[in-house]
């Protein structure tokens, strides 16, 4: 037993933590191992495992006896990156430490054991800095360290074993000074390291990962339920390596650094089959690549899952069913269209429909629907892809994003004789659709003749079901959402403690909020008189639309998620 074992069991024996007695039954335990393949426990884990004590008791032990503020790790959201960017990952895990925060001179670390004096002067020494020290469980320590830092090189070899790309795997090779092309066989950790960047983003579920290059190193950030997370970095000697590995990968291009591309990766892990999409982009210190993960499970939501309340799921039923007409979903990039849109042509594909989509690109593939990609070079634009496919007799068609007058009139065209037209379009809400239309060139009479609904939607992060728990939010909370006392008293407001299952961050997955502009007769004869977009957001409002607010405040209140996701994501959306 070490010094610093029988310091903490003397301390815990003269606290009364645990009993003479209860040693004594750990140490029986002790002498009684006999396998001689494994060492016998500790006389501090035997007290453990018996129960008579727990780790965080012993903490909060030597966090009184010296003066030490104790430290929940679990709970820590998002971490210090400039205390982890002082302190590497080798050295976290060789002396056990995790880095907190920074603060001039002063790096504040957890720590398990304070008698290790030796640690700390060592770390103080070798980054030059005042190590200001706080408890933690060792346990807490190494589990923080993998989840901040990333898994190690066995647990990476684990994972890497279980990766198969689609097809032949591809060999790496590099451009030789003359031109020409080279084998390196010192390649292969490079493609260990892009395969565990990889798969531990899938694993992490992740939507987005990337790759950038700066001045003094090269960052990864995995877009985990719309937030970035930084990762840590890889040598910025490895940054050509790697962007040469993805781009062999995405079959592009290793020669060409002069402007931007477009690729596509397929992988296979465990047994499921996800596609990445791939982008370069020149930057001032290298090629910037971005790999969006296009996971097909996702696409096949119900319209629950996409986050529709049984009212708003009845009145997108009934509006998808239609036999013609327009119908538009609106918002940002990233506000999850796409996905809603694929949802609604998964809950109408029926043997007895035909479906025709443009797309730019087809970022999903699906069954049973006929899909049209964009191609610029070829002449295949939007326009005249959307005018061959109406020859194509279909029921249903999807045009990917309405861009110009063009490809608007073909689509209003289509819905007018017949057709189901589903597409996107870039506005701030709903009623902002109109406008849009008007303004690219459509005439008022055809938009009130052909638009069916337009939807809006933004996307929040759900609270982790895991690790809620219900809350009682103060006034300020309830007045930046405009929440009366009534519906106060009525509610069930909760908030995600963070857990393992939510990387501790509280959150797990997201959902839309939504604002349904349903068209009328009276809202057709505004649109016909070219109302603005004010007028046509008042009537609809007086019909009972919902603002994304008014929808975000109904799943709060619900318990879904929280008020702080919906104020950041319809600041400006306060009526």
């Amino acid at each position: 037993m070490t010094s610093a074992d029988d310091f903490v069991i003397q301390l815990a024996l003269e606290k009364g933590v645990i009993t003479q007695s209860q040693i004594n039954v750990a140490q029986a335990r002790i002498d009684a191992h006999t396998d001689l393949t494994t060492a016998p426990p500790k006389l501090v884990d035997a007290l453990i495992e018996g129960k008579a004590v727990d780790v965080l008791q012993l903490s909060k032990l030597l966090a009184d006896e010296f003066g030490m503020p104790i430290v929940d790790l679990p709970s820590l959201r998002i971490p210090n990156q400039e205390a982890l960017a002082t302190l590497s990952r080798a050295m976290a895990v060789r002396y056990t430490v995790f880095p907190l925060a920074k603060e001039g001179s002063v790096l504040k670390l957890a720590i398990s054991d304070p008698l290790d004096v030796d640690t700390i002067d060592s770390l103080g020494h070798i980054l030059k800095l005042t190590i200001e020290p706080s408890i933690a469980p060792v346990d807490d320590i190494k589990r923080t360290i993998e989840r901040f830092y990333g898994k190690d090189e066995t647990e990476l070899n684990a994972m890497i074993g279980d990766f198969s790309m689609s097809g032949a795997e591809v060999e790496v090779k590099t451009v030789a000074a003359d031109g020409g092309t080279s084998t390196d066989e010192g390649d292969a950790p490079i493609i260990k390291l892009v395969n565990q960047i990889i798969l531990e983003a899938i694993q992490r579920r992740a939507s987005d990962i990337h790759l950038e290059p700066l001045e003094k190193r090269f960052r990864v950030r995995y877009r985990i339920d719309g937030v970035l997370l930084e990762i840590e970095n890889p040598p910025k000697r490895l940054q050509l390596s790697m962007i040469a590995r993805l781009k062999i990968m995405a079959n592009i291009s290793i020669a060409e650094k002069r402007i931007p591309q477009d690729g596509r990766i397929q992988i296979n892990t465990s047994g499921k089959q996800i596609d990445l999409r791939v982008s370069s982009l020149p930057t001032a210190h290298g090629e910037s690549i971005v790999m969006r993960i296009l996971d097909k499970d996702g696409l096949q939501l119900g319209l629950p899952e996409l986050g529709f309340l049984s009212d708003d799921q009845q009145i997108v039923e009934r509006l998808i069913a239609l036999p013609d007409g327009i119908m538009l979903v609106t918002g940002p990039t990233g506000s999850g269209k796409t996905t809603t849109l694929y949802s609604c042509l998964h809950f109408i594909n029926k043997p007895d429909r035909k479906i025709i989509t443009v797309e730019d690109p087809v970022e999903y593939v699906l069954a049973g629907i006929n899909q049209v990609p964009v191609r610029h070079e070829v002449g295949m634009t939007f326009a005249s892809a959307l005018r061959a496919m109406l020859r194509q007799a279909p029921n249903i068609v999807m045009v990917g994003e309405i861009r110009d007058l063009e490809t608007a009139e073909i689509a209003i065209n289509a819905s007018l004789t017949g057709h189901m037209v589903f597409s996107t379009l870039h506005t701030n809400d709903a009623p902002g659709a109109i406008t849009r239309l008007i303004d690219i060139g459509v005439k008022p009479f055809l938009v009130s003749t052909s638009l069916r609904a337009a939807v809006a939607q933004r996307l929040v992060r759900k609270i982790c079901k895991q690790c809620k728990k219900a809350y009682t939010p103060d006034a300020k909370e309830l007045r930046s959402l405009n929440i009366t006392p009534q519906q106060a008293s009525s509610a069930t407001f909760m908030h995600g403690e963070g857990c393992p299952n939510c990387n501790t961050t509280g959150f797990r997955g997201r959902m839309g909020i939504f604002e349904m502009f349903v068209v009328n007769e009276e809202i057709q004869r505004m649109i016909y008189d070219n109302a603005g977009t004010s007028k046509l957001r008042d009537k609809a409002r007086s019909l009972g639309m919902r603002t994304m607010r008014e929808d975000g405040i109904r799943k709060v209140t619900s318990g879904m998620t929280t008020i702080e996701e919906v104020v950041s994501i319809t600041v400006g959306d306060a009526n």
